[in-house]
């Protein structure tokens, strides 16, 4: 005897998963990024702050610097050293339009400026002075050479030019500038050689 066939029971409806964990995990998300940038956005706020400060105090230390090195370079009166050569500067004039005597004299093509110098040997050795290798500068750095041929006429009996000075010995004697006129010099470069490096001297 033959059974009816049972029909099969329905298929179970596959339940509907939550939306829930997604938006809580967006939500999540979205916070942890939002609270990175705001990290982020801070420190691009203090690094330059930071970076400023630092600028700021390497600029007011270059300035510290360079105010003491200034005060550093010796003046009228004071003692100038480079190599066997003592220099002290004792006098400034400018504004001569002639130099030497009424018979023998030379004239500025602007206005001379006479530096009176003393010069003393403090070496071993004898040394030659040559005002040659002497500079001097404006304001603006504009550099000046010596007139040697003004310097004779100026100097007279106290020749310095090509003066061989033995060591513990001084001699005195004055630089000549021809510069233009309303120029003001402010500041001599000495050599005791022309291999030597120099010593600044400030005319104030």
């Amino acid at each position: 005897m033959a059974f009816p066939q049972q029909p099969f029971p329905p298929a179970p409806t596959p339940k509907k998963k939550s939306k829930w964990p997604w938006i809580v995990g967006g939500f999540v998300g979205l916070t942890l990024i939002a609270c990175g940038s705001a990290i982020a956005s801070g420190g691009d706020d203090t690094a330059p702050t930071e970076a400023a400060d630092v600028a700021t105090t390497t600029g007011a230390a270059t300035k510290t610097e360079k105010a003491e090195k200034k005060d550093e370079t010796p003046g009228l009166g004071q003692a100038a050293k480079d190599g066997k050569f003592q220099f002290t500067v004792t006098g400034v004039k400018c504004g001569a339009t002639k130099v030497g005597s009424d018979f023998l004299n030379q004239k500025a093509q602007g206005q001379f400026c006479l530096i009176d110098l003393t010069i003393k040997n403090i070496g071993k050795e004898a040394q030659t002075f040559l005002d040659s290798e002497q500079k001097a500068y404006d304001a603006k750095k504009v550099e000046y050479s010596v007139d040697s041929a003004a310097a004779m006429y100026a100097n007279g009996d106290n020749q310095i030019l090509f003066q061989e000075i033995n060591p513990g010995n001084t001699v005195k004697g004055k630089l000549v500038f021809d510069v233009p006129k309303g120029t003001k010099l402010t500041e001599l470069d000495l050599h005791d050689s022309m291999f030597s490096g120099g010593v600044k001297v400030a005319l104030r």
